[in-house]
């Protein structure tokens, strides 16, 4: 007998997935100028050219067995301490080697986060709208995944959901900010607010609650300050990943930071560890590794994204939209023009736009419009948003 429940999952794609295997194929029908696919957050924008001159120079210039051979499981000491360097100049952290736990990308980063910390009956918070897969990463690890409902207005904390959802029972909050799919970006305010309760919290209950911050987007925002979580909660853990930063998404690197502050942070470190080892996350690619550090406090031309974020943006709101603007990540998540998001989406499909029903990300009647594609892209759908809006006056 198989796990049924590994089953589900692998017999069942995720919706997103399924739009883009169906954007893949209408492409080849009628070509893909003519389909205009918004699903996957898969940035078009390349990675910059330190990446490449790294690589080479890594290649020529050091000893092959090393470039590709196993690391420590929990990444090369150098790698670990040039990345802390460079994260302790760039937010006034005080990181080193020991604290840094190099994985497969932020997914990677997360379920070991989980891992590391579920005990049965444990439970997970986190606050629509949500990356769908922590449900499956959490429930993976054995605990349970709690959802605060969404302050649709701003898409900031419902501070009031969340006091009814914590509880004894909490073992981590999670957080991911610029997010994914609204694009908001959580204000110092709320920062505060959140790691003000957290500390009540604990006291209360008399256990550690950790703050798990789910980063990828860190470095897409626009004139904006995106804080930088531990230096105002010691109990937490940053996720963070090079796929979007750096454009690297399937090179599968990143790491988790454990700061010295957290309450046992050498057992929690070791349970890391220890997670990484039982998922099979031991030993990031080791290129990419050293690609990272050379590159380190690098990204890619970001501002291209803004550009497709004003134009897309602004486009909707004149065809009557209504949408939270985003001020990082690279998607948009305004209100579907019906209460039924996948009805909404079906109709899209007639016009050969491909956006996600926001349901599995806690937010029924909305959807998420990823605009990491080309700029000529977003200007040569919006007579197609503009037919569809239509069909609903």
């Amino acid at each position: 007998m198989i796990s049924e429940k590994m089953y589900e999952l692998g017999s069942k794609r995720s919706v997103i997935r399924e739009l883009f295997e169906f954007g893949k194929k209408r492409a080849a029908e009628i070509g893909a100028e003519n389909v205009f696919d918004f699903s996957i957050g898969n940035p078009n924008v390349p990675a910059p050219e330190a990446v490449k001159k790294a690589i080479i120079e890594i290649l020529e210039q050091e000893n092959p067995v090393n470039v590709h051979g196993y690391t420590s499981a929990q990444g090369d000491a150098e790698v670990r301490k040039t990345l802390a360097e460079s994260i302790n100049k760039r937010f006034g952290t005080n990181f080193g080697a020991d604290n840094l736990y190099m994985t497969l990308g932020a997914a990677a980063s997360i379920s070991a986060c989980f891992l590391a910390l579920a005990n049965p009956g444990d439970e997970f918070i986190t606050f629509a709208p949500y990356f769908p897969e922590y449900r499956c990463f959490v429930e993976a690890a054995g605990g349970k995944l709690i959802v605060v409902p969404a302050q649709i207005e701003n898409f900031q904390i419902d501070f009031n959901e969340f006091e009814k959802r914590i509880n004894e029972k909490t073992k981590a909050v999670i957080i991911n900010t610029p997010n994914n799919p609204s694009g908001v970006v959580y204000t110092e305010e709320t920062i505060v607010k959140l790691t003000d309760l957290l500390k009540e919290k604990e006291k209360q209950y008399g256990h550690a609650i950790y703050l798990i911050s789910d980063e990828p987007y860190r470095e897409v925002a626009y004139d904006v300050n995106v804080p930088y979580v531990t230096k105002y909660y010691n109990d937490t853990f940053v996720c963070y990943s090079y796929s979007k930063s750096l454009s690297l998404p399937g090179e599968r690197i990143g790491y988790i930071v454990v700061p010295d502050e957290m309450e046992d942070s050498k057992r929690v470190y070791a349970a890391v560890c220890g997670a990484g080892r039982a998922l099979g996350y031991v030993c990031a690619p080791s290129l990419f590794q050293k690609v990272v550090a050379k590159c380190a406090g690098q990204t890619s031309d970001i501002s291209i994204y803004r550009k497709n974020r004003d134009l897309l943006y602004d486009g909707l709101i004149k065809l009557g939209y209504k949408c939270v603007k985003p001020e990082g990540a690279f998607y948009l998540f305004p209100q579907s023009l019906e209460p039924d998001a996948y009805a909404f989406c079906e109709r899209a499909k007639k016009h050969n736009l491909l956006i996600v029903p926001g349901d599995d990300f806690g937010c029924p009647g909305h959807v998420r419009i990823s605009y990491c594609v080309k700029t000529e892209q977003i200007v040569k759908s919006l007579p197609a948003f503009e037919k569809l809006a239509q069909e609903y006056k």
